[in-house]
């Protein structure tokens, strides 16, 4: 069987896309563009080698949305397109790949059957990518806007990435262009033509766009939107004693206080209702169900593990989280001087943006047990959007 690898090249500025990060980096259904490009990949058994390549600035950054991930340490990229895949391919060189597929980050709707077309088209030709037949008529215009002819649309591509080659023959191409001084390829398919590969062309998707533009984000959300149509929404409820101590965490967020809250983990209120809120949308039974407080493994545990879990049971199915509201009710400690830092963690674990997070704090106007400052209990309601039949 092919060894095949995937270069996924996400080493560009991205202005065009707006905002103050790369387009790479932006964010569409909870996960980056580059998330979403890597998973893709590291999603299909037959690719075994997954390596990212990107701008020398944004190693720190890549280091954490990549946490978990099983792939190659980042490689920077070069000055152009062409530069960043070589990039790629000489660090995948030591481990000799059979098969190399080359995908833009900002193309983050490639599926797996589309990946599988790829590396059949590779195994079969040595070079392939993926193209769509023009609908459209297509002219040839001069520099004023004038027609010059109309061209034939039925031997015209549109071209996707990935594109498939065999890797010793694309690097050798990369090299040999880079001693002739070439570096104005702009795929890698016009760089294996230039040095006297045949290229062929298998099917491509329509959703498989390139998000360059705000407009094209705004069309990718449009088509994540109305592939999650099942909207879910759960509520969760918390609450704990206080016991002898000197902080309380919340949110994740380690809060000086007097007391502490008792409990079989961390007992941290805010996650465990947020949990559960994640849990009932999913109809997915409860935290107790799936940490119980019997099992001497969860003793002390931190509760972003709990969240972690289900926020992976949503994308297990396909999902996303749209948003979360937390409300915690208490006599003390108070919560405004940490609400920015608790909406940012909780952001942070569930992978979603901190403007789709809620924290909200009250006290129980000295009413029950909270307002005898007896315990801390918390309110969550998340809503989650599944595809249908999910």
């Amino acid at each position: 069987m092919a060894r095949v690898a995937a270069v996924v090249v996400a080493a560009g500025q991205g202005v065009r896309a707006g905002g103050d990060l790369p387009k790479q980096f932006r964010r569409l259904g909870g996960d980056t563009l580059l998330q979403r490009a890597i998973s893709a990949f590291t999603g299909v058994s037959a690719v075994s080698l997954v390596q990212p390549v990107i701008r020398p600035d944004d190693h720190t950054l890549v280091r954490t949305l990549t946490d978990g991930m099983d792939i190659l340490p980042p490689v920077s990229g070069g000055a152009t397109r062409q530069a960043s895949v070589r990039a790629g391919l000489e660090a995948l060189e030591p481990r000799e790949p059979d098969i190399v597929l080359v995908h833009d980050a900002a193309r983050p709707f490639a599926s797996s059957e589309l990946i599988a077309r790829a590396i059949a088209a590779a195994e079969k030709t040595g070079a392939a990518i993926p193209g769509l037949a023009v609908t459209d008529t297509v002219k040839r215009i001069d520099r004023t806007g004038t027609i010059e002819t109309t061209l034939d649309r039925n031997s015209i591509r549109l071209v996707q990435t990935p594109q498939a080659f065999a890797f010793p023959a694309l690097l050798k191409a990369h090299r040999h262009a880079a001693t002739q001084g070439r570096d104005d390829f702009t795929d890698d398919a016009a760089l294996v033509e230039w040095a006297g590969m045949k290229v062929s062309v298998f099917e491509g998707e329509p959703g498989n766009i390139k998000l360059t533009t705000p407009d094209d984000f705004a069309r990718a959300e449009a088509i994540q939107g109305a592939s999650l149509g099942d909207v879910r929404t759960g509520c969760g409820f918390d609450v704990h004693a206080f016991g002898p101590g000197d902080h309380v965490t919340l949110g994740g967020i380690r809060i000086p206080c007097d007391r502490a809250l008792t409990g079989h983990s961390d007992a941290d209120v805010a996650l465990h209702a947020l949990t559960d809120a994640i849990l009932g949308a999913l109809a997915d039974g409860d935290i107790g169900a799936h940490f119980p407080p019997t099992d001497p493994q969860w003793r002390g545990a931190s509760s972003d593990r709990f969240l972690i879990f289900a926020v992976d049971r949503v994308r297990a199915r396909g999902g996303l989280i749209a948003h979360l509201d937390l409300t915690i009710v208490c006599e003390f400690p108070r919560i405004s001087a940490h609400r920015d830092k608790m909406r940012a963690n909780i952001a942070r674990i569930a992978r979603i943006d901190t403007e789709r997070v809620a924290v909200k704090a009250t006290t129980s106007e000295k009413l029950g047990f909270t307002g005898r400052g007896e315990g801390i209990v918390a309110y969550a309601t998340a809503t989650v959007r599944l595809p249908w039949g999910k």
